[in-house]
């Protein structure tokens, strides 16, 4: 009988670490599967006569080099290498806005929801801050707004729904999205609509898809963009500019 026992345990044992070894090369495989950015953004991240780019591990700064009128925390998309949102950060702190781009573990927002956490007083000139991100970055950085919306003006969300209600909050909110999106849930974009505020304002880039939020190429499941990643880009711009201003 205790052969027996002995012989059940090790066959027991052995085949819990077979279930580990099996979830620790499932993680691994998971968290090297993302996509990365493309070269275009090694132009974005240098410093020139109108921005100043400081560039660290985990965070993108982009900084006006004559001054900037607010400043803007972004929370990247699930499974989307941070830096890949340069383009973005560089034209709008060419527009006056201070953006921090911040990196994610496993380029997953929702493993660091608080990671917004202390950058505003790392920059007390600036006043008035806004939250954003795309896809799961914009819903992490609502959830996060939710729970400090006296610290924020507004907030940016871009391909993006917010599940956490701060319908209300004073906040500002502006939500971007291409006709050609198929990455987001329009269902779930429609059903969370009640959690925003009911003079958020709704942007709708004609041709834009999910991707061109980002330089990171095409995504999978999304639809055909009919306008180049420059032309999404530009709007976007605009559009958060003049939201900001």
């Amino acid at each position: 009988m205790k052969r027996q026992t002995s012989k059940g345990g090790r066959i027991a044992l052995i085949s819990i670490i077979g279930v580990i070894l099996v979830l620790v090369i499932f993680c691994v495989i998971y968290i090297n599967d993302y996509y990365r950015a493309t070269d275009i953004i090694s132009e974005a991240i240098l410093t020139d006569e109108n921005v100043s780019v400081l560039v660290s591990d985990d965070e993108m700064v982009f900084v006006p080099q004559d001054g900037a009128r607010a400043g803007l925390i972004f929370y990247p998309g699930g499974k989307v290498e941070f830096s890949a949102y340069a383009p973005l950060m560089r034209e709008l702190a060419d527009k006056g806005i201070l953006c921090v781009l911040v990196k994610m573990p496993a380029n997953l927002a929702v493993l660091n929801m608080n990671r917004a956490d202390g950058i505003s007083e790392a920059y007390p000139d600036i006043e008035k801050w806004y939250m954003g991100g795309h896809s799961l970055g914009g819903s992490m950085a609502s959830s996060y707004i939710s729970k400090n919306a006296e610290d924020f003006e507004g907030l940016v969300l871009l391909g993006a729904y917010s599940t956490a209600d701060i319908s209300n909050t004073p906040l500002d909110v502006i939500s971007i999205y291409g006709s050609q999106d198929m990455v987001m849930n329009r269902e779930k974009y429609k059903e969370c609509g009640s959690n925003l505020p009911v003079d958020t304002i709704e942007y709708i880039i004609e041709g834009g898809n999910h991707a061109q939020f980002g330089s990171y190429g095409a995504q999978s499941g999304d639809g055909e963009a009919t306008i180049t990643p420059e032309a999404q880009l530009k709007i976007t711009v605009e559009q958060i500019n003049s939201f900001i201003k």
